[in-house]
């Protein structure tokens, strides 16, 4: 990496992008505590000049796959392999579905104005780029698995993907799951992940298989059939001490430039019982880490429909308002079969100041094409709150709503 970057033109180029984009993770793989992905060696190899069939490349290559071996065959390599591949394979579905829907709003009749059109467009590219990574660090995981296998190496034999049977995790990076399901043999094959509507996105981040439980918004695993947003004195004690534990891991994955395992560990939150979320955000504010509150809100948004209502109800419960409004305005680009359901969720569960807030934030942002498709899940519901936000935004948006509707034929004329 030393010899490449110095064959690197300075002041731009894909390595100033990864240098601005994650400098803690380019750093680590200078220190030799990861492994850059070779989608990200390939495009320093166009940064500087060298063609991928030259001999350079073909030395990288080669070095490249003597690194990974060595790194792969270390204790517990197999088990961290399969976990960065279920993230690559959840952020290659996600980018995908992102992606239908920039296109689909780009072609929308009529069409956008140039400013909004070039903006999707840049979104679109950048998109397309993630998708393209993502697609082939799949690739390059499995691959590096099968060589695990086929030597007996790394402690473990990789199953297929996203089903491996093994222990649940223990320590202190894992203490958001939930306390009930202690390590007592090997688990189960987990739940598949739900068949999201037509269009919907995948959640990102590092790990978000299980499915919600029908009856119950958050879908978290809440013993005696307890409201998983109401935390009892005994488990708000717990919630305290769970926070201060991962807290203080994240800070020394910090300290080591390990910021994918920190990232990893953040989104490992969004798995156990959302009310378990405002004692996290009091520490990593008191910590000095508010910017991984930010971005755990910002993984929270792609969630589930049902499990982003109880998150945000969670917050909100906590007096956490501006958080859950937070939360609700990055969730508006979701497809709209997902926030009818968010939006029915929280109603259910008695938020209607947070479903008011995300339909509020929803026609403040899309078209009004898009309410009326909105509205189309469930016009008698949909349509008056859609109305009555669009209202609360302006005037003129209210007017442009109601032609919406009118030409979907939602509402009379």
């Amino acid at each position: 990496m030393t010899e490449l970057t110095r064959r690197i033109p300075s002041g731009g180029g894909w390595y100033g992008v990864f240098a601005e984009r994650d400098p803690d993770g380019l750093r680590a793989c200078f220190d030799g505590t990861e492994i850059l992905p070779w989608d990200i060696v390939d495009s320093l190899l166009q940064d500087a000049g060298e063609p991928g069939g030259g001999p350079f490349a073909l030395r990288g290559r080669t070095l490249y796959a003597a690194a990974t071996g060595a790194h792969d065959r270390r204790p517990g390599g197999a088990e961290a392999l399969t976990e960065r591949r279920e993230l690559m394979e959840r952020e290659r579905r996600y980018a995908d579905s992102r992606a239908r829907e920039l296109g689909d709003r780009l072609r929308a009749a009529p069409a956008p104005g140039p400013d909004e059109t070039a903006r999707l467009e840049h979104d679109l590219a950048w998109t397309r780029d993630d998708h393209a990574r993502a697609t082939a660090r799949v690739a390059d995981l499995t691959a590096r698995l099968a060589r695990l296998g086929e030597r007996g190496e790394g402690g473990a034999t990789p199953g297929p993907p996203p089903a491996p049977a093994r222990r649940r995790p223990r320590g202190a990076r894992y203490a958001w799951l939930d306390s009930g399901a202690e390590d007592q043999g090997p688990a189960a094959a987990p739940a598949p992940v739900p068949v999201l509507p037509t269009g919907g996105a995948a959640p990102r981040g590092a790990r978000f298989g299980g499915a919600p439980q029908p009856g119950r918004p958050g879908g978290a695993a809440v013993p005696g059939g307890a409201d998983p947003a109401v935390l009892s004195q005994a488990d708000a004690a717990e919630a305290g001490r769970a926070a201060a534990n991962a807290v203080y891991a994240l800070q020394r994955l910090r300290a080591r430039g390990r910021s994918g395992e920190a990232h990893a560990l953040l989104c490992e939150a969004l798995n156990g019982p959302p009310a378990r979320l405002p004692a996290l955000a009091g520490e990593l504010h008191r910590a000095g880490l508010g910017a991984d509150w930010s971005i755990l809100l910002w993984e929270a948004a792609s969630l589930p429909p049902g499990r982003l209502a109880a998150v945000a109800g969670a917050l909100a419960d906590a007096g956490r308002a501006a958080d859950c409004d937070q939360l609700l305005r990055q969730g508006v680009a979701r497809p709209v079969e997902e926030l009818a359901g968010a939006c029915a969720a929280l109603r259910a569960e008695g938020h209607h100041r947070e479903a008011h807030a995300l339909l509020t934030a929803f026609v403040r942002v899309r078209a009004p094409e898009d309410a009326a498709r909105l509205a189309a899940e469930d016009p008698r519901g949909l349509a008056p709150r859609l109305l009555e936000a669009a209202r609360a935004v302006s005037a003129a948006r209210e007017s442009d709503l109601l032609h919406a509707l009118r030409v979907a034929g939602l509402v009379g004329a």
